[in-house]
């Protein structure tokens, strides 16, 4: 601005300099000479401005891709709705919510009655596969409390990786505020160590494990399977099987006796056929109408 401003000025002043000394026979050549001048000045002016106007856009931009910078350095929970995905529980499921986590659960016909309600009630409302699932967490005394429930999502959200077992397993580590299930018992949960021990033995003892156990209305596809290895349970419970599954077409992938003895060689528990016939009843009746999306 300041440039612009001096140029003017000179310009101004020889143009009135001009003027004063010239006579009357050069009057008008004055003129044409002071008016292209001022027209001159005008120019260089604009290109100032214009140069000027590049240099604030650049520099702006510039604070914008820095300042998006530090916001996506700033903590790796701002994503953008690009880069998220949603798992939500059918509206049915949340209404019956207070009903499912209050029921006492002992045994796993219990528990597995649970699993295949869901299983059964997602293809009756049309929210999903035939598949259910549901992760308790199995105390002392031999009870068990509800910790999360899954149903298969794959189709309305728009995510093959949405089983059943994937949900619950995700939605029971989300309310845990932990990436494995394979958790300590302390006395800060509520929970215990051996109380026959002495001050001493107590501090020096293994704390024990938290029991949380798996179960779903079918045997695990091969993701599901591997889902499940990482997870944390300390056992899977199974109804209707792999077969049950592929006879209305349902693809389950490469699971083998192997992968079940690989798990129970991690330490993972595996129960089968509990309620089988209850859970492949569910199966055949989605088989006659529902959509089988990896049809083998």
């Amino acid at each position: 601005m300041l440039l612009q401003t001096i140029i003017l000025t000179v310009v101004f002043a020889t143009a009135y300099a001009a003027a004063s000394n010239s006579t009357s026979s050069t009057m008008l050549e004055t003129i044409v000479t002071t008016v292209a001048s001022i027209i001159g000045a005008a120019v260089v002016v604009g290109l100032i401005n214009q140069q000027q106007s590049i240099s604030d856009s650049s520099s702006s931009s510039s604070r914008q891709r820095k300042s998006k910078r530090d916001d996506s350095s700033s903590s790796d929970t701002d994503i953008s709705v690009e880069g998220s995905v949603m798992v939500t529980l059918p509206a049915w499921a949340l209404a019956s919510w207070e009903d499912y986590f209050t029921r006492k659960y002992t045994t796993d016909e219990e528990m597995m009655s649970l699993a295949i309600h869901l299983s059964d009630r997602n293809i009756t409302e049309r929210t999903g596969g035939p598949f259910g699932a549901a992760i308790f967490e199995r105390h002392a005394d031999n009870h068990a409390t509800l910790v999360s429930i899954g149903m298969n999502r794959v189709v309305p959200l728009g995510n093959s990786t949405l089983h059943g077992e994937t949900v619950a397993i995700q939605l029971a580590q989300r309310r845990l505020g932990s990436f494995t299930l394979m958790l300590d018992e302390n006395k800060e949960d509520g929970l215990f160590y051996d109380e026959s021990h002495d001050d001493d033995e107590k501090e020096s003892s293994t704390p024990r494990k938290r029991q949380f156990e798996l179960f779903t209305s079918c045997e695990p596809c091969a993701m599901c399977l591997g889902a499940t290895l990482w997870s944390g349970v300390s056992r899977i419970v199974c109804a209707a099987t792999k077969d049950d599954a592929q006879s209305i077409g349902f693809d389950e992938g490469p699971v083998f006796e192997q992968s079940y003895e690989h798990l129970e060689k991690a330490g993972i528990q595996v129960t089968r056929n509990i309620l089988r016939e209850d859970a492949a009843k569910v199966l055949q009746r989605y088989g006659t109408s529902g959509r089988i999306y990896n049809r083998g």
